[in-house]
């Protein structure tokens, strides 16, 4: 299922669960029914907001109150939701019992939503004309487990309804079977009533049913009608909502409307709770309803207080070590392996035995998702502790080391790429999973991949790239690897990589298997696959098989995509009055230069949503550390940042510094600017890319060149570039955690100087808006709000969608002396080294930040090679992967 708000939402059997916010339902939430009743929709903006940031990835929007006008407040609300783009970005579903109000939200709505719902409650006929305007409309749809009979509340009536929605869609309407979405009515159980005790069981058989009958389907419900016997009693209904997702989900439920406040995690409830809880949600008792009214009785109103429990400590040796894995705790480690090895044999059948035990309870738990990337990690750093112990004994009596390892593994940064984090975490989750691991770290050459592959007789390869120029490197070396008849399976990742490039571009190339792996769980089941004899031909076919039919579909639409001709594009530009604008010339012209900025100016400038997002924990921060699922999680993850940064600051760890410069400017030729630098050096030229897909009447094709006066003008316009790094330091502080087998430490400290990088270039636009430029003086803005953007102005960096070419980097390094200044260096791909390190430019005017380039066609790319006095497809190489599909 393919959905979008400003960004695509992708939903495969691969998926997690979908969590769809409910707080903007009028049945939902009291308060939001409150505002839309008093007409304070700014007000109830903030609750999307404040449910995107939570994690939601669809909002569900409901108006159906008697005392509102519900079309007017929907329309109105859409509008809003969808003049913020950080709530836009995610879908909505419209939601109501009311076609006209559905029909309105779906004029109003951009990207691709889903209606919630229709049912036959109306009979076929309407049944079909309300589907088939969705279709129109291209949304997704809902369907209420509903007839002319009534709703359904046994198994066989759901799926009575379900298939025969199902047949009407398909048959009569032609409905995509992936956009068909299930409500099978979540009802009430342990009411005391007879009739509802099958309530859980019958919907959870009935999800079971319609994901092996009815193909492509999903199943979603509303998980918190399940307890509603229990309201006020938070306790019980968070461990209610918990079973009944556990149980629905491995039946195949993959979304539902959640709040995360009132979830608890499945482990973590208490054993009696659990009992007397699952007892009621899968009739597993006469009296199961009576057991637990007595014992909610007894926890209403208590607090769960977590103690440090040292009881695990008498336990069994394998429980013990077991628990010190998963746990991620070191302190007891040692003794416990030591205790190991006086009872073994032979000191490697410790690691054979106990600690690959360990290492597969890990495996299990983090694929079924109850452990997270960061425990994961700590539970490596636990066992490179103990084989750092055993070590020396294992070699004095010279045993094999061979320890039955399930595959060995190749990881690599390609040439001309320095980037590693996400390559790191994905070999501490392999490692985990008892694969060996050779990494051959960033910056590596295609030639050295091969040697190494073959010197080391490696299962898989794994490629990762962060930049633009990676994705040629893994093409050229997939080429390489055909050529020379390799067929070791290669994993694709890394951020610029995706699905679409590595079907397109990279699997016709290589005969073997090609996968593009976008996360860390994913590439311990895809490397399961590939390397299980029963399952790894049929997986590669599927694979192979896949790739074929998604690349013929990207194909087909590039082929249907219409754009105008780069002249064209050219006469529809934005035309600004530049007479009348006001425009400031900076009070600190030329360049300046920072050699050691204070990390404690820039803490507070630091965004953590995205440090969270590179350890694999979803949500936007400060709230994902009150989330009930990954909460525990970041809040420790936090912690431990915290503890971290304070260090690398306390012993002057890392050092960050910064260029940068203001100009005189102005556009010429058509999609150029000239930046004036000084007498000396003279001016250079800034290329830029203008808009070509087709578009309204009256909307112009934009450029970045739009938004500085043309020199025809008259106008002395201006604009900015800088580059600022905190990289300095980051390989000495990791080689010393390295050292001490501590990849959780090495890895944080990339992390936070990735972070620290990003913040000191929100730090210095700051400072040049108010300060060196002065165009924003008096400016007073929380961090909140600079994440946001909300201010004048832009900084747009190369290979990002408003310069999305990375030799302007070049240009940046030639005005600004970068390399001379701070010691910031490009690599052949033109990577930054430090990796910790941003550029960009700076524009002020105040319509600049609306601008995204989008894709471009053959005539404009061969224009643009031109003026850069290049060949075409060197021009290309260097493009953001999707933006020329000609």
């Amino acid at each position: 299922m393919k959905l979008s708000g400003l960004e695509p939402l992708v939903i495969t059997p691969e998926s997690n669960f979908v969590n769809i916010g409910e707080r903007t339902n009028v049945a939902g939430s009291r308060k939001f029914l409150r505002l839309i009743k008093e007409g304070k929709f700014e007000e109830a903006v903030e609750i999307a907001r404040h449910q995107v940031e939570g994690g939601a990835q669809i909002i569900d929007v409901n108006m159906d109150d008697g005392l509102i006008d519900g079309k007017e407040a929907m329309v109105k609300y859409l509008n809003l939701l969808m003049a913020e783009p950080d709530i836009a970005r995610v879908p909505i579903m419209i939601d109501s019992s009311k076609w006209e109000i559905l029909e309105a939200g779906l004029r109003v709505v951009q990207g691709k939503s889903v209606v919630n719902s229709i049912s036959l409650k109306e009979g076929e006929a309407e049944f079909i004309r309300q589907a088939r305007l969705i279709r129109r409309y291209g949304a997704a749809v809902i369907v209420m487990a509903f007839d002319e009979k009534g709703q359904a509340d046994t198994y066989d009536r759901r799926i009575e309804i379900a298939k025969r929605s199902y047949d009407l869609l398909l048959q009569k309407v032609g409905f995509p079977p992936e956009e068909i979405i299930f409500d099978l009515n979540v009802f009430p159980v342990a009411t005391g009533m007879e009739e509802h005790r099958r309530n859980a069981v019958d919907f959870i058989e009935a999800t079971r049913w319609v994901r092996q009958n009815l193909p492509h389907a999903s199943v979603s419900g509303g998980v918190s009608n399940i307890s509603f016997s229990f309201r006020g009693n938070n306790t019980v209904r968070e461990a209610m909502h918990s079973v009944f997702l556990f149980h629905a989900i491995k039946a195949g439920m993959n979304m539902g409307i959640v709040n995360p406040t009132l979830l608890e995690v499945y482990d973590d409830i208490p054993k009696d709770l659990l009992e007397y809880v699952e007892d009621v949600i899968l009739n597993r008792r006469e009296d199961a309803t009576e057991r637990l009214l007595d014992f909610a009785e007894k926890v209403v109103g208590k607090s769960r207080q977590n103690q440090k429990d040292l009881s695990w400590r008498q336990q069994s040796l394998q429980d013990r070590i077991t628990r010190a894995l998963v746990k991620g705790i070191e302190e007891y480690i040692e003794a416990d392996v030591e205790e190991a090895r006086q009872g073994a044999e032979k000191p490697i059948e410790v690691i054979e035995g106990y600690l690959m035990n360990g290492m597969n309870e890990v495996g299990d738990l983090f694929g079924s998702g109850k452990m997270f990337l960061p425990q994961v990690v700590k539970s490596a750093r636990v066992m490179k502790k103990a084989v750092a112990y055993l070590t020396p004994y294992i070699e004095a009596s010279q045993e094999a080391s061979g320890r039955g390892m399930a595959g060995k593994i190749l990881m690599a940064t390609v040439k001309g790429d320095v980037h590693d984090i996400g390559k790191n975490i994905v070999s501490v989750v392999l490692a985990c999973n008892n694969y060996e691991i050779v990494d051959l770290g960033v910056m590596v050459p295609p030639e050295k991949i091969i040697q190494k592959a073959r010197e080391h007789n490696v299962d898989v390869i794994g490629l990762s790239g962060l930049i633009t120029p990676s994705l040629d490197e893994m093409v050229f070396l997939a080429k390489e690897m055909e050529r020379q008849g390799f067929r070791v399976p290669l994993l694709i990742g890394g951020a610029t990589t995706s699905k679409a490039h590595t079907a397109v571009k990279i699997d016709p190339e290589y005969t073997a298997s090609v996968v593009h792996v976008n996360d860390a769980s994913r590439a311990v089941t895809v490397v399961g696959d590939l390397l299980q004899k029963e399952r790894g031909e049929a997986y590669i076919r599927e694979v192979k098989d896949d790739y074929a039919s998604f690349r013929e579909k990207f194909l087909g639409r590039v082929r249907k995509k219409e754009y105008v001709s780069l002249g064209e594009a050219r006469k529809n530009k934005l035309k600004l009055s530049w007479d009348q604008a006001e425009i400031v010339e900076p009070k600190t012209m030329g360049r300046q230069v920072i050699e050691d900025m204070d990390l404690n100016l820039l803490r507070p400038f630091i965004d953590w949503t995205p440090f969270f997002r590179a350890w694999d924990l979803h949500g936007k921060y400060p709230e994902i550390l009150r989330d009930k699922v990954v909460g525990e999680q970041a809040t420790g993850l936090f912690a431990d940042a915290q503890k971290m940064l304070d260090t690398l600051i306390e012993e002057k760890g890392l050092t960050a510094k910064a260029v940068f410069g203001l100009y005189p400017a102005n556009s010429v030729d058509e999609d150029d600017i000239e930046v004036f630098v000084d007498e000396d050096q003279g001016s250079r030229i800034f290329r830029t890319l203008r808009q070509q897909a087709k578009k309204k009447e009256g909307v112009p094709h934009l450029a970045l060149s739009d938004f500085i006066a043309p020199k025809e003008s008259g106008v002395r316009d201006y604009m900015g570039c800088f580059c600022v790094t905190a990289g300095f330091g980051t390989d000495q502080w990791v080689q010393r955690y390295e050292n001490a087998l501590d990849d959780y430490s090495a890895i944080m400290v990339k992390a936070l100087a990735d972070r620290l990088a990003e913040a000191f270039a929100e730090y210095l636009h700051r400072e040049v808006r108010a300060e060196y430029w002065g165009y924003a003086k008096g400016e007073e803005l929380t961090n909140d709000q600079l994440i946001r953007e909300a201010y004048q102005g832009i900084r747009p960096a190369p290979d990002y969608p408003a310069c999305p070419d990375h030799l302007e980097k070049k240009t940046i390094w030639e005005i600004l002396e970068v390399e001379e200044m701070i010691g910031v260096k490009l690599t052949e791909s033109l990577a930054m080294y430090p990796a910790a390190s941003v550029s960009g430019y700076y524009f002020a005017h105040p319509d600049a930040r609306y601008f995204g380039l989008g894709k471009i066609s053959a005539d404009q790319l061969e224009d643009y090679a031109g003026r850069k006095g290049i060949p075409l497809e060197e021009a290309r190489k260097w493009l953001s992967p999707n933006l020329a599909e000609v």
